[in-house]
């Protein structure tokens, strides 16, 4: 089955580096195949017959063991991802007039409640929930108002990774 591995908060503001490079060749040396990866931001695609759960651990033991630092992985399958795209309205993109990303939610904070609990404005900005992920699309001109950079202090942070849409769009596309 192919899956994509999304690491969370690696290669961010030039702290917890990890290069694709290295981050493929420890894939292939825990047995996965056809290990790719995209862009910089800890996007692994790869193929394994073991179950999300075992795959997840072992990365995380692996990168730990390496790197001597704790780094969270959320596995998706391809039918997983696949949904959580077809969700995503085509409209909305990323351009000089609007914003959209996509927060993957780690099991912990996977439900429906989580719109609630966010400090954002929602007259400002259109949020949905689907099962794995929120999503978001913002007009440029209202990004500030929309408290958006208020969820980096959120104590329900540590429990997502974001992606831009374009980059959910390609590594859906890609499975």
């Amino acid at each position: 089955m192919k899956y994509v591995a999304l690491l969370r908060g690696i290669n961010v503001g030039g702290k917890r580096k990890i290069e694709m490079e290295k981050l493929r060749e420890i894939f292939k040396g825990l047995g996965f195949i056809n290990v790719s990866t995209y862009i910089n931001s800890g996007n692994v695609i790869f193929g394994s017959k073991e179950k999300t759960k075992s795959i997840k651990q072992k990365i995380e033991l692996e990168l730990q063991k390496i790197f001597n630092d704790r780094y969270p992985v959320l596995i998706k399958k391809i039918d997983d991802l696949k949904k959580i795209t077809q969700n995503i309205p085509n409209n909305w993109q990323n351009n000089d007039k609007q914003r959209t990303d996509v927060a993957f939610l780690f099991e912990e904070i996977d439900n429906e409640k989580i719109l609630e609990e966010l400090p954002i404005k929602k007259e400002f900005i259109d949020i949905r929930y689907v099962r794995g992920a929120i999503f978001w699309n913002v007009k440029r001109k209202n990004v500030y108002k929309s408290n958006l950079s208020k969820l980096i202090s959120h104590k329900l942070y540590k429990y997502m990774t974001i992606r831009n849409v374009n980059t959910v769009r390609y590594l859906s596309n890609k499975l």
